[in-house]
């Protein structure tokens, strides 16, 4: 299993950030070994003061593929479910101002949480989904796939251009605004639709 994510994909989020538009999609990586599943906790990595919380949608690659043209690409997905790409802000800040890799602040043990899988099938529109992030009860991040600068189709597109996607490889597809720090005793939880599909307890 390969982990893709696509950073920058709302324009809401990289202003909050202040990082520029892309004009092209931001791929990163995570090991196997950052996922944690539905009901897992995380637990804050002791390098890092600031780590946030960014929740979004991952699909699940259904088949292999590589050079997968827009027009196919949604044949490509299997499912999808509600996920939070953990970030280490302090430390991807230094990476950024040193032009290194984000690989320690993104990458890390249980950087990448995963709900429980919906067929892509269930969910109507791919195009019009709704999701939500939940912060101890209160919702703190909303988005739609209709409001991704980059549609599923031209993610899968770009990706397998460089790397052939197999059965199983997840594709986190980028947070909107509302990401913020974490601290132990948090619980985040994460919907599509109204369709409760992650919860996980900091510590």
């Amino acid at each position: 299993m390969k982990i893709f994510c696509i950073g920058r994909n709302y324009v809401d989020h990289a202003k909050e950030l202040n990082n520029p538009t892309p004009q092209q999609p931001v791929v990163f990586t995570k090991p196997p070994t950052a996922v944690i599943r539905n009901g897992q906790d995380f637990y804050i990595p002791d390098f890092s003061k600031n780590v946030h919380y960014e929740g979004e949608l991952i699909i699940r690659i259904g088949k292999n593929g590589k050079n997968i043209a827009e027009k196919f690409a949604h044949k490509y997905i299997d499912a999808i479910t509600f996920g939070i790409d953990f970030t280490a802000r302090d430390l991807q800040d230094y990476l950024k101002e040193n032009k290194l890799p984000w690989d320690l602040a993104k990458g890390f043990d249980g950087s990448a949480a995963v709900g429980d899988w919906l067929p892509i099938d269930s969910v109507g529109d791919i195009h019009q989904i709704n999701f939500r992030t939940v912060l101890n009860g209160e919702t703190v991040q909303h988005g739609n796939s209709n409001l991704m600068i980059f549609p599923f189709e031209k993610m899968i597109s770009f990706v397998s251009s460089y790397f052939t996607l197999q059965v199983g490889d997840l594709l986190y597809t980028g947070t909107p605004a509302g990401v913020g720090a974490l601290k132990a005793g948090d619980v985040l939880e994460g919907y599509i639709g109204d369709k409760h599909l992650l919860k996980t307890l900091v510590k």
